[in-house]
C-alpha cells in the first residue's frame, strides 16, 4: 500500500510537470492573482504551485533527494545580497510614487523572484536522467506545437481573413490580458510579439537547434523537430521583433563557432567535394541560390514594417537621434534613469523593485524634449511605475555591485556546467550542452531588453541543465563509493 501511494505521488508529479511545460506559452494569464499593472503572469506557475509541495512531501518521506546543483550556491548568495539590499532600500524611504511605496515594491519584487525560483527548482528536481530529459523536451515541444497552431490561426485571421478579427480577439482575451496586436504582428499566447520572440529564442529554439546540430531526437518522429524548427523560425519572423531577430542571429553564429566547429567542417567538406564530382555541383549551386532567395525574401518581408527598415535607412545625426528614430528612446531613458540610482548607491543598490522611485529624477535632458512617451508618463494623470527594462542595469541599480556580481557568478556557474556537458562524449550530453549554450548566449542578449525575474525564460532551461549535471555527479559518487 505504501509503495502504491508513492507511485501515485510520483505519477502526479510528472503529470503536473507536463502540464507546466505544456502551458509555458501563456505568459499573461488573465486570472492570475496580481494587479492589472502586472503583465508577467505565467499560467505554468499554477501546476508548479501544486508540484513543489508534492516533491517536498516525497523528500520528507525519503522517496527523493534534493539535487545539490552547483549553480545554487552563487544563486543563494545573490538572494541574500538582494535581501540585504531590499532592507536597506526600505530604510532609504524614497517618496511614494503614484500610490506605491518602497515596502510594497520590495514585496512585489520578491514575489517575482519566488515565481522564477519555482521554475528553476522544479526543472532541477524533475530532470535526473535521459528519460526525464526526454519527457521534459517532449512536453515542452508539445507546448510549442500548440503555440504554433494558435499563432497560425492569428496569421490566417490577419492575412487571409478566415475568421473575424473580433472573434479571435475574444478567444485571446479568454486566457490573456492582451488582445490581438492591431499592427497584425503575431503574438501567439504571449502578451506581445517581443515576448513570443523571447520565448522562441531562449526556450524552444535551443533544443531544436541542438537537435539539428547533434542529430539527437527526443521525440519518436524524426520529422517533428525539423518541422518545428522551421515553424519556429517562421513564427519569429512573423513577430517582427527586432530584438528577437538580432538575438537569434547572433546566437546561432556564436553557438556554431563555439560548439559546432566539427559540424561546420563536415558541412564545408561535403559542400566543396560536390564541385569535384560531375553533376553534383548543380545541387550545391541550387543550394546557394535557395539560401540567397530565402534570405532576400526574409529581408523583404521584414522590410514591410517601417520601424524595422529604419534600422538601415536612418539618417540620424547622432546616437541619441538613432535611438529615438528607432522607437527605443523611452527604453534608453529608463536605463539612464536607473543608472542614476546605481550611482547614488553603487555597492548596495536601492532595494529590489525600488529603482522606479529614482528613474524620473535622473532622466536625460534629450528624453524630456524629444521622446513623446516620456512626456506622457511625466504627466500628473499618468499611473505608470517605471522600470529599467534591462536586467543588468536593474541588478546594478537595485542590488548594487555586490548583487550584480553574484548574479553574474550564477550565470558563469551555469556556463561551467555547459562546458562540462559539451566535453562529455555522450550524444545526449552533447545535445544538452549545445541547447544550454544556445540558451546562455541568447539570454545574454535577451536580458538587455527585459528585466523580469519571474519570466520562465531565465530559469527553465538552466534548471534542466543544473538538474542533469547534479544527478550525474551524485551518480558518479555513488558508483565510486561502491567500487
Amino acid at each position: 500500500m505504501k509503495s502504491s501511494r508513492s507511485f501515485s505521488l510520483d505519477g502526479l508529479a510528472r503529470i503536473l510537470w507536463a502540464v507546466a511545460l505544456l502551458t509555458l506559452p501563456v505568459t499573461s494569464f488573465r486570472y492570475f492573482p496580481a494587479g492589472d499593472a502586472t503583465y508577467v503572469r505565467p499560467l505554468a506557475f499554477f501546476p508548479l504551485a501544486l508540484l513543489l509541495p508534492i516533491l517536498l512531501i516525497q523528500l520528507l518521506r525519503g522517496k527523493t533527494t534534493f539535487p545539490r546543483a552547483g549553480a545554487l550556491t552563487p544563486l543563494i548568495a545573490f538572494l541574500f545580497a538582494a535581501l540585504a539590499a531590499s532592507l536597506l532600500g526600505v530604510l532609504f524611504a524614497p517618496l511614494a510614487l503614484r500610490g506605491q511605496d518602497a515596502f510594497g515594491r520590495v514585496v512585489r519584487a520578491w514575489a517575482t523572484i519566488f515565481i522564477g525560483l519555482a521554475f528553476f527548482i522544479a526543472a532541477i528536481w524533475m530532470n535526473r536522467d535521459e528519460n526525464d530529459l526526454r519527457f521534459t523536451i517532449q512536453w515542452m515541444l508539445a507546448g510549442l506545437a500548440l503555440d504554433v497552431l494558435w499563432s497560425g490561426l492569428q496569421g490566417a485571421t490577419f492575412y487571409l481573413g478566415v475568421l473575424p478579427k473580433s472573434l479571435v480577439t475574444q478567444w485571446q482575451r479568454a486566457f490573456s490580458m492582451r488582445e490581438l496586436i492591431k499592427t497584425n504582428r503575431i503574438n501567439g499566447m504571449a502578451y506581445e510579439p517581443s515576448w513570443l520572440a523571447g520565448q522562441i529564442s531562449t526556450i524552444y529554439l535551443p533544443w531544436l537547434f541542438a537537435s539539428l546540430l547533434t542529430r539527437v531526437r527526443m521525440t519518436r518522429f524524426k520529422w517533428l523537430e525539423p518541422t518545428l524548427l522551421v515553424c519556429a523560425v517562421i513564427l519569429l519572423l512573423a513577430t517582427f521583433s527586432r530584438g528577437g531577430l538580432l538575438t537569434v542571429g547572433a546566437t546561432v553564429v556564436l553557438t556554431l563557432l563555439l560548439a559546432g566547429r566539427a559540424q561546420i567542417r563536415s558541412a564545408w567538406i561535403w559542400f566543396v567535394s560536390g564541385f569535384q564530382r560531375r553533376g553534383a555541383w548543380l545541387w550545391r549551386a541550387g543550394l546557394i541560390v535557395l539560401s540567397v532567395a530565402v534570405m532576400a525574401g526574409a529581408l523583404l518581408f521584414l522590410g514591410q514594417k517601417g520601424y524595422i527598415a529604419r534600422l538601415w535607412n536612418s539618417n540620424a545625426a547622432s546616437v541619441e537621434d538613432f535611438i529615438i528614430q528607432n522607437s527605443a528612446g523611452a527604453r534608453a531613458a529608463y536605463i539612464w534613469g536607473a543608472l542614476g540610482a546605481y550611482q547614488d548607491h553603487p555597492l548596495t543598490g536601492v532595494g529590489l523593485g525600488a529603482s522606479g522611485f529614482y528613474i524620473y529624477n535622473n532622466l536625460p535632458d534629450w528624453a524630456l524634449t524629444f521622446v513623446p512617451e516620456i512626456a506622457r508618463q511625466l504627466s500628473p494623470d499618468a499611473a505608470l511605475y517605471p522600470n529599467p527594462k534591462n536586467l543588468y542595469v536593474r541588478l546594478l541599480a537595485e542590488t548594487g555591485l555586490i548583487g550584480f556580481f553574484l548574479f553574474i557568478a550564477f550565470l558563469f556557474s551555469v556556463l561551467g556546467d555547459i562546458v562540462a556537458a559539451l566535453n562529455r562524449k555522450s550524444s545526449t550530453w552533447q545535445y544538452l550542452g549545445a541547447a544550454s549554450l544556445f540558451t546562455w548566449i541568447a539570454l545574454v542578449f535577451y536580458n538587455m531588453t527585459q528585466d523580469s525575474l519571474a519570466i520562465p525564460n531565465l530559469w527553465i532551461n538552466f534548471g534542466i541543465l543544473a538538474g542533469m549535471s547534479a544527478f550525474a555527479i551524485q551518480s558518479n559518487k555513488v558508483t565510486e563509493e561502491k567500487a
